[in-house]
């Protein structure tokens, strides 16, 4: 109440104090012969109030208080310019750049990627649109640094230099994605890449404002559902495209338009496709039998989508709110049952006998309901700048169908609010938050796994920067209140089932106070060059999959145990003693030029990290009749047992981006990324580490012609554990074709992609499934799409 109070008694203090006179600053943009540019933004620091320049570079803008225009244009450097409301014809020449800019939306501070500390890669525009698949990891796999889970092409969640599940934030407009991704790799993201505007992805420091334990890096899905800047007109796209692969069809559609200051947004995509093509290639069964196919089984997908939006954007007030809806049912490869214990007493000589033993290919049924809301008051004090409030609530539910029926039901409400208050202090920059999230997460059924808990966070958070000359230096810290319930039973009995029906049940409360702190800057030491380097230290407590697991994983068939349990006696007791937080201590050192006709962004880190969990064969099996034994017991049916641990580990590597622009219609880019990953104690490789890639892309245009053709190379993995194979390496080639249409005031544009042109046979060593899921085949995908 108190907090409420001051926060108050401040506004309240500051609106008075407003001036009621507002000026008009005219001023004009040209780039570095003097030479107008049409349609740069000029941006009101603080404040949603945007402008475009008209064919003379020439703008006018309102303005009511002192403060900084943000003037920004793709291919140039971003210029900011203190103004105040007597200043007039203000002129402005803004520098070329060989990286595109983009204002990142997650920076907190409005920063663009060039101005970032921390490393930072955004697909937005046309980009976007021709590098967008139906799932996360499969869009931004090919960034350095970035690659996929690959529980085949409908479910696939990124890896961000080696680390995934709860390492790796997915989020929606600066809010959690709540879904169950961070559960099980066969759980698929429920962010839709098809209708975002941009995809940031953010490693570093700048990533403790949105969780402790994000020591991989942020990915940020931005939409514009909740318009922040007024649409005077109707604006609209629509999109048609197929894919021969899967033969797959996607519709995608969106409109906006606005009235006096009231805003309003609409978009919705349909996406349908059959089991995917590959090269040929073998599949070993159980029984030792080697089956030859051409294609995955069970990979299907058939999703909707529907979204709506609505704001009202005034002088300093910004408030709305929207609601999205997502149905989706996709196969699950490798999620087979075998049924056939329920038909043991089958008449010998049954026509349909043979039938009752069939494995049933098992799909999900996805279903999601968000609600968003946003507040945002631009106050233009001298030290206070906006006030920034986002509320969401999750509805989540994921059901696998087997034979017709709900097998297992996973569910997660998830309800999260995220208040910034952005000032400015003397020379120093920044914003303090509060973060708050609640998550009830609940499991029924056979591969229920991981028991129902509630999850409770509350945050405080601070970011500042200060410019010192060419240097620009940021400190952040986060501390972090955690909180998770659940009710556990105490004993997981080896083999009686009525003594497990009827084992004590414990009411488990466990609460940690997780701490990080961040300091990075960022030297422009040359025009066009920049060296940054962050040094982060995060705690991170652990989810409860990792805390709390004891079940039959059937997606990635194994037995899984969480950090609470110690094994007895073919017993696992629930014994949450001496659980310790991972703790991570990062350094990050880059280097990128951006000016001139060439460019490159190379990147180095080392990450140490105490108590690293991650899952370890514990040399046991477990089968209904038997429960959890050694594996050497003579049994022929069973699956391994893996339990949660936690052990020292590093993980170190780098990753670039490099490109030349050859002439006005060629451009050349180089990129790769390479990740080393194991425990410190025994020099142990840690588990599913993805492969070093190495790609090269050529880009050139012809009138209205646009192509590109990229190859990426991925090495094999040799560095494996005990209980992995390694993993050959492939190469796969790309190729892309757009024509710019001539329609009028519709933009259209017909395109052709060509995926692995050369039909090769590629696994992904980071996929529990790699050797019953390889990528797909030779891929054409011709589209249609047309905006207004």
């Amino acid at each position: 109440m108190t907090k409420l109070t001051l926060i108050s008694s401040a506004i309240f203090s500051v609106l008075c104090s407003h001036s009621a006179l507002a000026a008009t600053v005219n001023g004009k943009v040209t780039d570095e012969k003097n030479q107008p540019i049409e349609n740069a933004t000029i941006h009101v620091h603080g404040k949603s109030q945007s402008v475009k320049t008209n064919k003379l570079g020439e703008f006018a803008i309102e303005l009511d208080a002192s403060g900084q225009l943000h003037i920004s244009k793709d291919n140039y450097s971003d210029s900011r310019i203190t103004v105040t409301e007597s200043s007039n014809n203000i002129a402005i020449a803004l520098k070329p750049t060989s990286i595109e800019t983009v204002v990142v939306f997650a920076s907190a501070l409005h920063k663009s990627s060039l101005e970032m500390i921390s490393p930072v890669n955004v697909l937005s525009g046309d980009e976007l649109r021709n590098k967008s698949k139906p799932t996360l990891g499969e869009t931004l796999k090919g960034l350095p640094g970035v690659n996929a889970s690959y529980f085949g092409p409908v479910s696939s969640s990124p890896i961000i230099r080696g680390l995934d599940g709860p390492r790796v934030k997915i989020m929606q407009n600066g809010l959690d994605s709540s879904d169950a991704s961070r559960i099980g790799p066969d759980h698929a993201t429920s962010s839709d890449s098809l209708a975002a505007e941009q995809i940031e992805v953010l490693r570093g420091p700048s990533t403790l404002l949105y969780g402790s334990g994000a020591i991989g890096g942020v990915v940020n899905v931005v939409d514009n559902r909740i318009p922040t800047s007024n649409i005077d007109e109707l604006t609209g796209a629509v999109e048609y495209s197929h894919d021969s692969v899967s033969n797959a069809n996607t519709y995608a559609a969106k409109l906006e338009t606005g009235y006096n200051n009231f805003n309003f947004h609409f978009d919705g995509t349909k996406r349908s496709g059959d089991d995917y093509q590959t090269p040929r290639f073998n599949q070993l069964h159980e029984d030792g039998d080697v089956e030859s196919k051409d294609s995955v089984e069970n990979t299907f997908i058939d999703s909707e989508t529907v979204n709506f939006g609505t704001s009202y954007v005034g002088e300093h007030l910004t408030v709305g709110f929207s609601y999205g809806k997502i149905k989706t049912d996709y196969g699950i490869p490798g999620h087979e049952h075998d049924h056939g214990h329920e038909h043991d007493h089958a008449a010998d000589g049954d026509a349909h006998s043979d039938e009752a033993h069939e494995e049933t290919p098992v799909f999900a049924q996805l279903e999601q309901d968000r609600w968003q809301g946003l507040l945002s008051y631009a106050l233009h004090n001298n030290w206070i700048e906006t006030i920034n409030l986002r509320l969401g609530y999750t509805d989540y539910l994921h059901s696998e169908i087997e034979n017709g029926e709900i097998g297992t039901t996973f569910k997660n409400k998830t309800t999260e609010a995220r208040l910034n208050i952005e000032h400015k202090l003397a020379d120093w920059h920044g914003m303090v938050g509060y973060h708050y999230s609640d998550s009830d997460y609940d499991a029924n059924g056979e591969e229920a796994f991981t028991p129902a808990s509630v999850t409770t966070t509350n945050a405080l958070y601070l970011l500042e920067e200060r410019e010192f000359g060419d240097v620009t230096i940021e400190l952040g810290a986060r501390v972090e209140d955690y909180k998770i319930k659940s009710q556990i039973a105490a004993h997981q009995h080896s083999h009686d089932d009525t003594q497990t029906s009827n084992a004590e049940v414990l009411a488990y409360t466990k609460s940690f106070t997780n701490l990080s702190a961040s300091m990075g800057a960022i030297w422009q030491y040359t025009p066009g060059y920049s060296m940054a380097m962050s040094l982060s230290h995060s705690e991170r407590a652990p989810l409860s999959a990792e805390l709390l697991s004891n079940g039959l994983h059937i997606a990635t068939g194994t037995y899984e145990l969480g950090l609470g349990y110690h094994i007895e006696d073919g017993e696992a007791h629930f014994e949450p003693e001496n659980i310790k937080q991972e703790t991570s201590t990062n350094i990050d050192l880059g280097f990128r030029r951006f000016s001139g006709d060439f460019g490159y962004s190379v990147n180095f880190f080392y990450n140490d990290i105490k108590n690293f969990y991650f899952q370890e064969n514990t040399g046991l099996v477990f089968d209904e009749e038997h429960g959890l034994e050694a594996a050497d017991n003579g049994h022929d049916h069973g699956v391994a047992v893996y339990q949660f641990t936690s052990k020292d580990a590093e993980l170190y590597g780098l990753e670039f981006d490099a490109h030349y622009k050859v002439n006005a219609s060629t451009l050349v880019k180089v990129f790769g990324d390479s990740t080393r990953a194991k425990l410190k104690q025994d020099d142990e490789n840690l588990p599913r580490v993805p492969a070093n890639k190495l790609g090269s892309e050529l880009q050139y245009n012809l009138g209205n012609w646009q192509f590109a053709l990229t190859g990426t190379h991925y090495f094999s993995q040799t560095d494996i554990t005990a209980y992995e194979t390694k993993t050959d390496g492939y190469t796969l080639f790309d190729a892309q074709a757009n024509y710019q249409l001539d329609l009028g005031n519709l933009d259209t544009q017909l395109y052709i992609n060509v995926d692995n042109i050369t039909d090769e046979l590629g696994f992904v060593h980071s996929s529990f499934i790699k050797d019953t899921a390889p990528l797909p085949g030779r891929n054409f995908r011709f589209g249609i799409r047309g905006y207004f």
